[in-house]
């Protein structure tokens, strides 16, 4: 069979990184336009923007908070207007998911420059399109990858720490679904099997945070940029960026898709509710009990929900939670990649037992 492996045209992290983005940006084009979030916008682009400009002229539009078909639509009709030649993406994982579409659209190439490492979307070809009301409706995947992503670990340091513990909990994902594709050669991204590349990159996504994650995560606390840091940003961002579209996705994902169809986890991030989309994912594959202990341990140590109350669906009915998993095994969702049996019913009861031993454990503490 053939395998395909995709990867994001260049790949830059370090301490001050962003100074590099206005000679990025020339080196692709004579112009761009770039799309940030509201926060990037106030605290980064006034201290940015006068060398950038210098090197490439830039037109700056505000995220509107959603990737959704209008915002995506709203900001390909201003890049026209502006004459971009190329598309900046500077935020969290939905600014760059809708500036890679808005350079699909425009047939322009694209850089990404994440300021906190919550997710892997920085360095894939996905854009994961939402409702205006923030509910899951698709994921595209787009014809190209990013042509550049630049991660400055000093902006990453300065964020607050729970979008690093985020960024570890879709981490956590990539070996767990990469290796159910391996086991049920399932299709990867690009619909086709993963590579053996892929699937090692994946592995060493989930041993990099195991061991690293606690001390990035204390770095981060303290606004500090170590090597532990670096490697779990890499982790984040690089290392699960590949790891999923390249090895696939499975049961987390779908999970988390369920769980946007409830709005009380609106308030929760991406990387919360994949997390607890791989414990849900540990009974549905019969994981043994000390892999089990493991990821349910690292959860707890990294702040990322192992219950349903930890993602605000305390006294969540069984009706709700039915419709999450219905939600999770649509036929065009990745669950059907694991090797088991996936129905809304198994999918329920696997939720439902995640729950149950992550509250056994709060209560044995």
């Amino acid at each position: 069979m053939t395998s395909v492996t995709l990867f994001p045209g260049r790949y830059i992290q370090g301490r001050g990184a962003l100074a590099r983005l206005g000679s990025e940006c020339a080196r692709l084009g004579r112009k761009a336009f770039v799309i940030a979030s509201p926060h990037a916008q106030a605290s980064l682009l006034p201290s940015l923007l006068p060398a950038m400009a210098e090197q490439c002229p830039m037109t700056v539009e505000s995220f509107g908070r959603e990737c959704s078909d209008q915002e995506i639509q709203r900001l390909f009709s201003l890049c026209k207007q502006a004459g971009g030649e190329m598309v900046v993406g500077i935020g969290g994982g939905k600014a760059l998911d809708t500036a890679k579409a808005v350079a699909h659209l425009s047939q322009k190439p694209c850089v990404m420059a994440p300021t906190i490492a919550s997710t892997d979307a920085p360095c894939s070809s996905v854009c994961v399109v939402y409702t205006p009301q923030g509910v899951f409706s698709r994921a595209d995947h787009l014809p190209r990858n990013p042509d550049a992503v630049i991660v400055d670990t000093r902006v990453v340091a300065e964020a607050p720490v729970r979008f690093l513990a985020a960024g570890m909990g879709d981490a956590l994902a990539t070996w767990f679904e990469a290796e159910s594709c391996r086991l049920k050669r399932a299709p990867n991204i690009a619909g086709e099997t993963g590579s053996m590349t892929a699937y090692a990159l994946a592995r060493l996504c989930w041993d990099t945070i195991r061991e690293y994650g606690a001390a990035a995560l204390a770095s981060c606390a303290a606004q500090a940029v170590t090597p532990a840091l670096e490697r779990v940003v890499e982790a984040n961002t690089l290392l699960s960026g590949l790891g999923f579209e390249s090895a696939g996705l499975a049961a987390a994902h779908s999970v988390h898709n369920g769980f946007t169809a409830l709005p009380q986890t609106r308030a929760y991030y991406h990387g919360e509710k994949v997390a607890f989309g791989v414990l849900a994912s540990l009974f549905l594959t019969d994981k043994p009990p000390a892999l089990m202990d493991q990821v349910y341990g690292f959860c707890e140590a990294s702040g990322l929900p192992t219950t349903l109350a930890g993602l605000g669906l305390q006294g969540v009915s069984d009706r709700e939670l039915r419709q999450v998993a219905e939600k999770a095994c649509a036929p065009e969702e990745s669950m059907h990649n694991e090797p088991c049996e996936t129905s809304p019913t198994t999918v329920l009861d696997a939720i439902k037992a995640a729950d149950a031993w992550g509250a056994g454990r709060q209560r044995g503490r």
